[in-house]
């Protein structure tokens, strides 16, 4: 099963608030007002691009700004539009991402009645300091009440943190992440602030007010974080900001840990822990040869950029041959790992 989704960009509307790291037009790439005719021709030509003769899940996903903060009679233009690709068949569903202080009863009866099934929430932190220094204007407790409600009323949802804002920290960040899964969330995003310009972190910045993550800072507490919520079985569906037109270093992004495959950085980072983890704990003398099975679309991460890994761990253990090799039949996040005599298949889920 293929899962495509189909983003419209509706930037900063809806929302009064001034967020110290948003520039929500340049993060989005749009200028201006989304309108009926941009959806259609959004939906249409991705639609093209969609192979028919796979079984898929196909997504209308309205991003940017706060989406149930727009006008209703925005929304709605919005939503029966994309609604009328569900009625015919060619869309499975439509999702939507809004602040935790923009969700009730009422907004999720009207949402329910367009075909929005999935509702991603910008909880950035729980922790009370750091939602104030980023002028967020909502609480913890707005995510607690609005991530109840929306799993109350059947919908799917979504979570949407950020790292390294002001006043934040890695103990806060797992706190955050241990809070975001007591609510129970169907699947997480993880965005390493950027200094956008433009924005008042870029003034904080330039001041010497706020010192942004290096981009090793990022990679590490990504790792963490992501450790956590693959042990509860919750879905990471993004690793650091998608690299576009205007967000890139000599375009919008001032300073910050971007990197435009920092996902890739965190999964091959977790790698090398793993395979770490499995030689630390078996009972092997002298061994000179490491073979390792993985998935076949993990083999770029599990060796690493360069051979990053590969060289890591031929100098942390004497190592003189690893070996690794793809196979369809292995679980992602799985490896099998065989040293001497010794036969080892973890899944990553379960390292400490």
């Amino acid at each position: 099963m293929y899962n495509y989704i189909i983003p419209v960009f509706v930037p900063h509307l809806g929302c009064p608030h001034d967020c110290i790291f948003c520039n929500q037009r340049k993060i989005s790439g749009v200028q201006k007002q989304t309108t009926v005719e941009d959806v259609k021709k959004i939906v249409e030509e991705c639609l093209t691009t969609i192979p028919k003769n796979i079984q898929s899940v196909i997504e209308i996903a309205f991003y940017g700004g706060s989406f149930t903060g727009i006008p209703i009679e925005k929304q709605e233009e919005l939503l029966s539009t994309a609604f009328k690709y569900v009625k015919t068949g060619q869309i499975d569903s439509i999702r939507i991402s809004t602040r935790p202080d923009y969700i009730n009863q009422e907004i999720l009866d009207f949402l329910r009645g367009y075909g929005v099934e999935t509702i991603e929430l910008g909880v950035q932190s729980m922790d009370a300091e750091v939602l104030k220094m980023a002028c967020r204007g909502h609480s913890r407790e707005d995510v607690i009440n609005a991530s109840k409600l929306i799993k109350l009323n059947g919908f799917k949802l979504g979570h949407q943190m950020m790292i390294g804002l002001p006043g934040d920290t890695i103990q806060k960040d797992i706190q955050t992440a241990k809070e975001i899964i007591q609510l129970k969330p169907d699947m997480v995003r993880i965005y390493p602030t950027l200094v956008i310009k433009g924005t008042p972190l870029e003034e904080l910045y330039i001041c010497g007010m706020y010192t942004p993550l290096a981009l090793e800072e990022a990679v590490d507490i990504s790792k963490e974080l992501l450790k956590l919520f693959a042990k509860n079985d919750i879905l990471v569906i993004r690793l650091g900001l998608q690299a576009t037109e205007n967000i890139n270093f000599n375009k919008d992004v001032s300073v910050g840990p971007f990197h435009s495959a920092f996902k890739e950085l965190v999964e091959t980072k977790l790698r090398f822990d793993l395979i770490s983890y499995i030689i630390d704990n078996i009972d092997v003398l002298d061994e000179k040869d490491v073979f390792i099975k993985v998935n076949t679309r993990e083999i770029s991460i599990t060796s690493g950029h360069n051979k990053i890994n590969q060289k890591k761990i031929k100098d942390n253990y004497g190592i003189e041959k690893i070996k690794i090799s793809g196979h369809n039949n292995v679980e992602s996040g799985q490896i099998i790992l065989r040293i001497g005599n010794a036969t080892v298949c973890m899944n990553q889920k379960f390292i400490q």
